[in-house]
């Protein structure tokens, strides 16, 4: 027995546990990864990690069962945490507003699932959108509560995005993207760049920026890279084919915008209009639009193309 926080708990293994069927309101959950000393609760855990929601709301979320393990099993406050382990916990919005947009499924196995994202739907519950959120549209429409998103997609950017279908083989493919085992190509719509030779590399240094969603560009050592073609000229702006060659945040968008073509209706950069509403009839025009990589389970070659318009151009 140890004390904690002025009581005794005793110390357990972390169980694991037959995955459950989730109700609805269950699949419209957040994840985090929580570190803490073996010896805290779940409970006391998730306090410390967000200090602005008060312990009576964190109580009756696990009274309600709206506190899971990573396997889907509701847990109870006084349950130990493993560090480390993955949380799922119910955020809920009053009124929450739909997005009139539809993602389409590419491929489903028995390991996978690909997606094509549409606009202004983000990836996982963010800010004021839970259910309307890809992970939580696919876990309803698939009935898999333990989808989870193996890379990230700005919320304005939309294309090919993958979920692993369960926790014992996510890791594999997590470990494409941080080994760089996978090709990536993207699709813009930018002013020109005439005064480039084409293909162009940028290589830059980025950092966190201020307000902290955003991405700065500072000098010191290149942590990015960038590899620009152009697809098609036009008069007022170019069709480009963008390579990702690191993953920093908003990479393409910073890129783009330093070298004076910022994406069109880009809310960000160059200049940030952060109280500018969404307007579903002009996205930004940033579509992830292939993925390809040889499968860490089957072995099998992958390659998932996005058939989603960019401005007036498929």
């Amino acid at each position: 027995m140890s004390p904690v926080n002025g009581r005794l708990v005793s110390h357990m293994t972390c169980p694991s546990w037959t995955p459950i069927k989730l109700t609805k309101q269950q699949q419209a959950f957040s994840q985090v990864r929580l570190e803490a000393e073996p010896s805290c609760t779940t409970f006391e855990a998730l306090c410390r990690r967000f200090p602005h929601i008060s312990a009576v709301v964190w109580l009756d979320r696990f009274t309600r069962g709206l506190v899971l393990n990573e396997e889907g099993r509701p847990l109870s406050s006084t349950d130990l945490h493993c560090p480390g382990t993955r949380i799922r916990y119910c955020r809920e919005i009053v009124d929450e507003r739909p997005i009139p947009c539809t993602e389409t499924i590419l491929y489903q196995d028995e390991h996978l699932v690909v997606a094509d994202k549409p606009h202004f739907l983000p990836i996982s519950p963010t800010g004021p959108w839970v259910k309307e959120s890809l992970l939580n549209r696919l876990m309803v429409r698939l009935d898999n509560p333990q989808l989870s998103p193996i890379h990230r997609l700005d919320r304005g950017t939309a294309g090919v995005v993958m979920f692993s279908t369960n926790p014992r083989h996510r890791n594999r493919y997590q470990a494409l993207f941080r080994e760089r085992k996978i090709e990536k190509t993207y699709e813009a719509l930018a002013p020109p760049l005439s005064q480039l030779a084409f293909p162009y590399v940028r290589r830059t240094r980025i950092i966190r920026g201020d307000p902290f969603f955003l991405s700065q560009e500072v000098e010191g050592e290149p942590n990015s890279e960038t590899t620009i073609e152009v697809i098609q000229e036009q008069p007022v702006y170019w069709h480009y084919r963008l390579y990702p060659h690191t993953g920093k945040k908003h990479q393409l968008r910073l890129h783009m915008a330093a070298l004076g073509a910022p994406i069109l209706t880009d809310p960000y950069y160059p200049t940030t209009h952060t109280n500018q509403k969404d307007d579903y009839t002009r996205p930004m025009a940033l579509i992830a639009r292939t993925l390809k990589f040889t499968d860490p389970i089957s072995g099998a070659q992958r390659h998932f193309v996005s058939d989603r318009l960019i401005g007036n151009i498929s």
